[in-house]
């Protein structure tokens, strides 16, 4: 009577040696199954690296902090189906009036990016052609967070008188001055036949979303805006409130004070939007799941479709091992123990299959991102949804072969051949 005493690890016992027996059906089911659990973990992993990696942009910038740009051009430029009427770009000398209108409450910087393959030589050396120049302030760094590991940030003066100076990423100092930041201090570099003097360096951050800060230059404003900018260019500003706790004050403040300086009349739409930094994130992630909800109905059909083919591999199964369960049956084994070895088989063909998916997702999702510069990233929540769905399949594709096997006469399953 040992059958009808069996525990639970004899039951799985059982169900491993079936499934080795029939190596090859087992194979293309948990193969069936890895593509549905890879397609879902994959592309929530890119999505939920993605939000994570500009998360951690914004959240740089500080809770109290929020962005001005032209209507229809910022993320999420779409109303109701419809894109948004484009407004005009904000040019430096309406920038420069809003920091000036707002400098009692808020720090404002002003900035934009004045090239975006530029290259910098220094002597007989010079970096590849892919180095992002912008014009700034000397509140970005401040308000941005940025930390300097050797020199310092642009005085007042020289923003104001648009000298030609400096402030470069590490990428450069790598390049060019031999991993030191104190060796670039001081020296001259030229970008487009044009001298400038360093005078900080930036400390390393890495790449993020195919922005790589450390092959940055940083000049004033000013002067990237006498050799860069166009009647078009837009000059993007960025402010923070001084306090927290007057935020909203600020908010409708500013955008009282940009509709005069944009000159727009009583009723007239804005033709410029104000964003927080928090309602950037979230508006990412309005954007983003309609992408969640595709990923999630294409590999759940995916899963389905291996679910059907489970459930026939597995009343196959029953067909081809009647007499064996009849012999199980003559031993003492019980209706109960039949269903639970089928429903283990069929669970562990499905999680074996999930964690192959699992596994080649992750990879895949984080391949995606890191190219586009993002972070590595293990969707932990994703695992374990995708770990519930194999179950659930395997549980639900084995219930009913499970149950055939189960109610066989044993009698009638000894005289089958």
């Amino acid at each position: 009577m040992y059958l009808y005493l069996m525990n639970f690890s004899d039951i799985l016992s059982l169900s491993q040696k079936s499934i080795r027996s029939n190596k090859l059906r087992t194979v293309l089911t948990m193969l069936i199954i890895a593509v549905g659990i890879t397609a879902l973990v994959s592309i929530l992993t890119a999505i939920d690296s993605f939000i994570f990696t500009m998360s951690d942009n914004f959240s740089s910038l500080g809770a109290n902090s929020f962005n001005i740009v032209p209507s229809g051009q910022e993320l999420g430029g779409r109303k109701r189906g419809k894109q948004q009427k484009r407004g005009e770009p904000i040019s430096y000398d309406q920038a420069v009036r809003f920091q000036e209108a707002l400098a009692d409450k808020s720090t404002v910087t002003v900035s934009f990016r004045a090239s975006s393959g530029a290259t910098v030589k220094y002597k007989d050396q010079k970096t590849d052609p892919n180095v992002e120049l912008y014009g700034n302030d000397e509140n970005y760094v401040l308000l941005n967070k940025r930390e300097l590991v050797a020199g310092r940030n642009f005085s007042k003066p020289e923003i104001r008188n648009g000298q030609s100076k400096a402030i470069v990423g590490m990428g450069i100092v790598k390049k060019l001055f031999d991993h030191k930041p104190q060796k670039a201090i001081g020296q001259n570099i030229s970008i487009n036949a044009i001298k400038y003097k360093i005078i900080g360096v930036l400390k390393s951050e890495g790449s993020s979303m195919n922005q790589n800060s450390d092959r940055w230059v940083m000049i004033p404003v000013l002067t990237a805006k006498s050799r860069y900018a166009t009647n078009r260019t837009n000059f993007m500003i960025t402010a923070s409130a001084k306090n927290a706790t007057i935020l909203d004050q600020v908010l409708e403040e500013s955008i009282g004070i940009f509709r005069r300086i944009r000159k727009l009349k009583i009723g007239e739409p804005n033709d410029f939007k104000i964003k927080k930094s928090e309602g950037m994130i979230e508006m990412l992630r309005e954007n983003t799941s309609m992408i969640r909800l595709a990923a999630l109905v294409i590999a759940l059909m995916t899963i389905l479709s291996a679910a059907v083919g489970l459930m026939n591999i597995m009343l196959v199964s029953v067909t081809e091992r009647t007499r064996e369960i009849g012999i199980t049956k003559a031993l003492g084994a019980t209706r109960r123990n039949i269903l639970y070895q089928f429903l283990a088989e069929a669970t562990i063909i499905c999680l074996v299959g999930g964690l192959i998916g699992i596994a080649i997702g992750i990879l895949l999702g984080n391949v995606v991102v890191l190219l586009i510069g993002g972070s590595f990233l293990i969707p932990w929540n994703w695992i374990a949804i995708g770990l519930l769905t194999c179950t659930i399949v395997g549980i639900t594709a084995g219930f009913y072969p499970a149950m055939k096997a189960s109610r066989l006469d044993p009698i009638e399953a000894l005289r089958y051949e």
